[in-house]
């Protein structure tokens, strides 16, 4: 079966363009506490795509308000900084991982669903433990899967394999992707968020959030999204081949705190903002 080089591996990476600029400087400019919102709002509308996409995801039911926002500042006073980040990389993100990723099992737009829901269900699942930044969990968990794009073209060649090892002999979904290819997609994610500069608590939790016993930079935040992967699991959203065998880490249960009622009143309460197609950007046709 086909293997992997570090150096194959490397060279795949190297095929992901990096992020787009106005990402760079919106999280610059949301970071710096002179920053106006006259200065953010100019940047934004520099791209009249992402803005469409922008406005479109604040007036979703996730962002819970009745009135409608009609330009990029009134969102930004009514979302605040951290918000508009957020929105800005999920919209950024929705024209990376809205394609079919069909060595994963997953048809087009499904791996985008399961990664805005993930990452709507690590932010309320980390407000709900009162976790300093739920934000940044919101981002981590948005990004875990990444590494899909990239390694797609090679489970696909191996799916029927992969199928029977999951279904017959029930190993574990990254274990079987190790052991055909050489690499797991959470380690492939983990290197394209190094060349995207990311911060190392954000590569470390895409790196390790299948093993978040390994994490060090920041085990709760690992942590988080490793819980909110696994109950976007069990609501059936962009399962996928890896949703056959997904174990539920004891340690991330652990270290989040909060038992299994709890849990399941966090999925209702994410239930239903799921529903909302505006929040996943789901009408392909009208991107750029």
């Amino acid at each position: 079966m086909l293997k992997l080089s570090l150096t194959e591996l490397i060279q795949k990476v190297d095929d992901i363009p990096v992020l787009p600029d106005i990402v760079y400087r919106v999280i610059t400019l949301t970071e710096d506490p002179n920053s106006t919102i006259t200065d953010l709002e100019q940047v934004i509308l520099q791209d009249q795509s992402l803005t469409a996409r922008i406005l479109r995801l604040a007036n979703s039911a996730y962002y819970g308000y009745t009135r409608t926002i009609s330009t990029i500042s009134e969102a930004v006073i009514l979302l605040g900084f951290s918000t508009m980040r957020n929105i800005v990389l999920a919209a950024t993100m929705n024209k990376f991982l809205v394609s079919e990723v069909p060595g994963y099992g997953l048809d087009k737009g499904e791996l985008w669903r399961h990664s805005q829901a993930c990452a709507i269900t690590a932010w309320h699942l980390a407000r709900r433990i009162k976790m300093k930044n739920p934000d940044k969990a919101y981002t981590a968990a948005l990004l875990e899967d990444i590494g899909k794009v990239i390694l797609s073209v090679y489970m696909k060649e191996a799916y029927e394999s992969v199928l029977v090892r999951l279904e017959q002999e029930g190993e574990s979904f990254l274990n079987v992707e190790q052991e055909i290819l050489g690499f797991d997609h959470a380690q492939v994610g983990g290197k394209i968020a190094e060349k995207w500069n990311l911060p190392p608590d954000l590569v470390e939790t895409i790196t390790y959030h299948h093993n978040p016993e390994k994490a060090f930079i920041d085990p709760l935040l690992t942590s988080v999204v490793h819980v909110a992967n696994a109950l976007v699991m069990m609501m059936g959203i962009g399962l996928g081949l890896d949703g056959i065998a997904y174990p539920l880490s004891t340690f991330a249960l652990d270290q989040i705190g909060i038992d299994s009622m709890e849990l399941q009143q966090v999925m209702k309460d994410v239930s239903d903002l799921l529903v909302d197609e505006d929040g996943f950007l789901t009408d392909f046709s009208a991107q750029v």
